[in-house]
């Protein structure tokens, strides 16, 4: 599952990819995690926006105490589930997540650390999600997930599903089954770079992130 990413883009950067007429001041800091805010964009009456939203959508278990903390399931496993048909299959609810690389862990458990992916021939990437307004954070968004490809599997068997550009269209406005194949495709690995690093990923277990996230 992905549960670090980042967007080391200034906000009119992305807002120039994505054709956004005017960027949104957002709090969201340059690596994301689950929980924490980052940037959406939506499309509204016909034109695409920037939101500022809480990265997964909450969820309380029926374990939990009436006070607990719902849990930000910020993956999404299987588009077809009851918990995101309702949503899918309405283009309200679709968003393009902005991205520079996103991270696995790597390494023995306590010592892992952080690699990263991304796209070389594209400095900004998109990830398909869906979104919606929750009573608990306002709105939120959440990426859809797919099988790893070769350049992903030595690390993970999971990995985001990213768009090309002209994927856009089809995946704010096409067809729920348009959705679902985007997440049996498999994205071409030879456009994919790996960069292995010495970072602990413990940094990010430090905001609560890895051990508070579902993959639904």
């Amino acid at each position: 599952m992905c549960n670090l990413y980042t967007v080391r883009k200034s906000a009119e950067e992305v807002a120039r990819y994505f054709g956004v007429a005017n960027p949104v001041k957002s709090n969201a800091p340059e690596e994301v995690y689950p929980g924490t805010p980052g940037i959406a964009v939506i499309e509204q009456d016909g034109a695409r926006e920037m939101r500022s939203m809480t990265w997964g959508f909450p969820l309380r278990l029926k374990t939990m105490k009436p006070d607990a903390k719902p849990i930000p399931v910020n993956n999404i496993a299987d588009l077809s589930k009851a918990m995101w048909v309702g949503v899918a299959r309405k283009p309200q609810w679709r968003c393009l997540v902005p991205l520079t690389h996103f991270a696995e862990p790597e390494g023995p458990k306590g010592k892992k650390t952080r690699t990263w992916f991304s796209l070389p021939g594209e400095p900004i990437f998109a990830w398909g999600g869906l979104w919606r307004m929750s009573d608990e954070w306002g709105p939120v968004y959440s990426g859809a997930m797919t099988a790893a490809n070769e350049a992903v599997s030595p690390v993970h068997d999971r990995m985001p599903v990213i768009l090309h550009p002209d994927d856009y269209e089809r995946w704010m406005n096409g067809t729920l089954d348009d959705l679902l194949a985007f997440q049996q495709r498999v994205y071409p690995p030879q456009l994919m770079a790996m960069e292995r690093t010495s970072d602990l990923w413990v940094k990010k277990k430090a905001s609560g992130a890895e051990d508070a996230t579902l993959l639904l």
